[in-house]
C-alpha cells in the first residue's frame, strides 16, 4: 500500500545522525548539542545528499520547544530565585541590556533595520538553560552557591525572553517601519496581548496550580505508570497548545507554566523522571531542526561578521556579567563562574530568530549568523569553564587590583566589632546555612552553643546578622574568611554545604590555624568520604547512608514492637 514516510525518514535520519555526531562530539570533549546541530546541517537543504522534510522537522522542533520549556518549568523554584534575587534579577536585566546594545550596534553598522538589529541583539543576550545545566552538573556545581546564582540569572533571562516572544508580534509592523502601522493600533494590540497573557498567567497560578496537582494525584492512585506518564505529557502539550489557541500566547510560555504548576505536586520529581526520555528525544530533534536552518556558507562568505557575533556572545556578555557580579561585591570566583555560564546562546535564541524571520524583521543571513554563533559558543564553552580557575589564579597572582576586588572593604566580610566574646572562643564554625546548615544552627541555638556562620549568600548573611547570629560573608575555602570566623579559637568546623570541591582546602586551612580542631563534613558518596577520611581524618556523614540507617532503625524498632 503506498504511503508517505517523510515523517519516519526525518525522525530516523535525525536521531541516527544525532547519535553518531553527538557521540563524536562527546569523545572530542565537546557538548553533545554541537553534534546534534551538525547532524541537522548534514540533512538540511544547504548540504548535498539526503534532505529531510523541513516542514515536519519544524513541527517536531515545536514539540521539542514545548517539552524543553516544560522541563525548565518543572525545575523552576521561586524560592531558589528569591534567594539570589538581589544579584540575579538586576544582573540579568542589565547584562541583557548591555548585550542587546552590543548586538544592535553591530547590526546597525551592517545596515540592518531597527527590527532586525533588536532581534539580533536580544538573540545574543540570552544563554542556553540546557547547556548551562549540563555544564554545571558535569562539574558538580549545580548545588553550589555559584551554581544557584547562574541558574537564577538564567531563569530571569528565560522569563524576560518569554515576555519578548509575546510582545514581538504586535510590535512587528512598527519595528519594520511599515507606514501602514498605526501607533495607536500597535498599542491597542500590545495592551490586548498583555491582557490575554495576564489572564492566562492568573488562571494558571490560581486554578492550574490546584487542579493539575490534584489530577496527577488521581492518576497516581490508579497505580498505572503508563497513565502517569501520559498525564504528564498530555498536560505539557495540552496546556501549551490550548494557551496558544485560547489566549494567543506562545507554546513556550504555555509549556513553561505547565511545568510550574506540575511542580506544586508532591509527584513533581517523578513527573520529571518519567517525562525525561521523551523530553530528551524531542529536544534532540529540536537541535537537529535548528541545524537544518544553518547555511555553512556563512562561515566563508561572512567570516568577520561571524567573529563579531561570537565576540559579543563569548567576550562581551562575559565581561558585562563579571563586572556586574563584582559590582554586587561577590568574589572573583563567583564572577568568573557566572560569566562562563553565560558565554553561549541556545534554545531561546533559536526560537527568537525563527520568529524574527517569520515576521520579516530579521534578514535571512541573520539567522545563519546567530546559528553560527551558537555552534561556536557552545563548542568553546567547556574550554571557557576550564579556564576559570587558572584565570583566577593568574589574575590574583599578578594584580593588586584583582586582590582588592577579591576582598574589598566589605562590612559583611568581617565580623562586627560588637560581636559578643562568646562567639569568638570555643565556638562552632558552620560553613553553609542552607537546608542542612539551618537545622544544625537551630539545634546549636536551642542548646545555647555559640557558632559563627560562613556563607556565600550576601542576603542571607544580612538576615542572620539582623537576627543576632554571628555570620561572615565569603567562600570558606579562602583563608581570610575562616580567619574572620576566628577558626583559630573554634572547637569544631562543620561543612554543611553540598559543594565538596573545596572541602579539603577548608580543612587544611583550619588545621593550619588550629591543629586540634575537629572537622565534620557532609558528603554525597562513599568514594569521596573514604578519601577525605583517609587524608584529613574528618568525621564524614554520607547523606544516603545516614538516611538508610535512620530508616532501618525505625523499621527494626517497629518490627520488634
Amino acid at each position: 500500500m503506498p504511503h508517505n514516510v517523510s515523517l519516519i525518514s526525518t525522525i530516523a535520519a535525525g536521531l541516527g545522525l544525532a547519535l553518531i555526531f553527538g557521540f563524536l562530539a562527546v569523545r572530542l570533549r565537546l557538548p553533545a548539542l554541537v553534534g546534534y546541530m551538525l547532524a541537522g546541517v548534514i540533512i538540511g537543504p544547504f548540504t548535498p545528499g539526503f534532505v529531510a522534510d523541513a516542514a515536519i522537522a519544524a513541527q517536531l522542533a515545536e514539540i521539542g520547544v514545548m517539552l524543553l520549556m516544560f522541563g525548565v518549568g518543572l525545575h523552576f523554584s521561586l524560592d531558589d530565585l528569591l534567594a539570589v534575587r538581589r544579584v540575579a534579577l538586576p544582573g540579568a536585566v542589565v547584562q541583557m541590556a548591555a548585550a542587546t546594545g552590543l548586538g544592535m550596534a553591530l547590526a546597525t553598522w551592517w545596515g540592518w533595520s531597527l527590527g532586525g538589529a533588536l532581534v539580533l541583539g536580544l538573540a545574543l543576550s540570552v544563554a542556553s538553560t540546557v547547556v548551562l545545566l549540563r555544564a554545571l552538573e558535569g562539574r558538580d556545581l549545580l548545588e553550589s552557591f555559584n551554581g544557584r546564582i547562574a541558574v537564577g540569572w538564567l531563569v530571569v533571562e528565560d522569563l524576560a525572553m518569554v515576555l519578548v516572544l509575546v510582545l514581538l508580534p504586535p510590535m512587528a509592523g512598527l519595528l519594520n517601519g511599515d507606514p501602514a502601522a498605526d501607533g495607536a493600533g500597535v498599542w491597542r494590540a500590545l495592551g490586548l496581548t498583555l491582557l490575554q497573557v495576564g489572564f492566562f498567567v492568573a488562571l494558571m497560578l490560581v486554578v492550574g496550580r490546584r487542579f493539575f496537582p490534584w489530577l496527577l494525584w488521581q492518576v497516581t492512585r490508579t497505580g498505572s505508570r503508563e497513565l502517569f506518564t501520559l498525564c504528564v505529557v498530555a498536560a505539557a502539550l495540552g496546556i501549551a497548545y490550548g494557551s496558544s489557541v485560547l489566549f494567543g500566547v506562545s507554546f513556550a510560555l504555555g509549556a513553561f507554566f505547565a511545568g510550574m504548576v506540575m511542580r506544586e505536586s508532591q509527584y513533581s520529581h517523578r513527573a520529571a523522571e518519567e517525562s525525561l526520555p521523551l523530553r530528551d528525544a524531542f529536544s534532540v530533534l529540536f537541535f537537529v531542526a535548528v541545524g537544518m536552518l544553518f547555511d555553512p556558507m556563512v562561515l566563508v562568505e561572512r567570516p568577520l561578521q561571524v567573529l563579531a557575533v561570537v565576540g559579543v556572545i563569548v567576550v562581551g556578555k562575559s565581561l558585562a556579567a563579571a563586572a556586574l557580579v563584582l559590582a554586587f561585591r561577590y568574589p572573583l570566583n563567583t564572577a568568573l563562574t557566572v560569566s562562563a555560564s553565560l558565554a553561549q546562546i541556545g534554545e531561546f535564541s533559536f526560537i527568537l530568530v525563527g520568529l524574527g524571520v517569520s515576521l520579516g524583521l530579521l534578514p535571512p543571513e541573520g539567522q545563519s549568523l546567530v546559528l553560527a554563533g551558537a555552534l561556536i559558543s557552545i563548542a568553546v564553552n567547556p574550554a571557557v569553564f576550564k579556564a576559570v580557575d587558572p584565570l583566577q589564579r593568574w589574575v590574583l597572582a599578578r594584580s593588586g587590583l584583582a586582590r582588592s576586588l577579591e576582598r574589598r572593604d566589605d562590612p559583611l566580610s568581617e565580623l562586627p566589632a560588637t560581636t559578643e566574646e562568646k562567639y569568638l572562643s570555643r565556638q562552632v564554625v558552620l560553613v553553609g546555612y542552607g537546608r542542612v546548615g539551618r537545622r544544625i544552627g537551630a539545634a546549636l541555638q536551642a542548646r545555647q552553643i555559640p557558632f559563627v556562620v560562613a556563607e556565600q549568600n550576601r542576603e542571607l548573611v544580612e538576615t542572620l546578622r539582623a537576627q543576632g547570629i554571628a555570620a561572615v560573608f565569603g567562600d570558606a575555602a579562602d583563608p581570610a574568611v575562616l580567619i574572620q570566623a576566628h577558626i583559630a579559637r573554634a572547637r569544631l568546623l562543620v561543612v554543611a554545604t553540598p559543594d565538596s570541591l573545596d572541602v579539603r582546602q577548608m580543612i587544611a586551612t583550619a588545621r593550619a590555624l588550629n591543629p586540634g580542631i575537629e572537622a565534620v563534613v557532609r558528603m554525597h558518596n562513599d568514594a569521596e568520604a573514604q578519601l577525605l577520611q583517609r587524608d584529613h581524618t574528618a568525621k564524614v556523614f554520607i547523606e544516603v547512608e545516614e538516611l538508610a540507617q535512620a530508616m532501618t532503625q525505625h523499621v527494626l524498632a517497629r518490627s520488634t514492637d
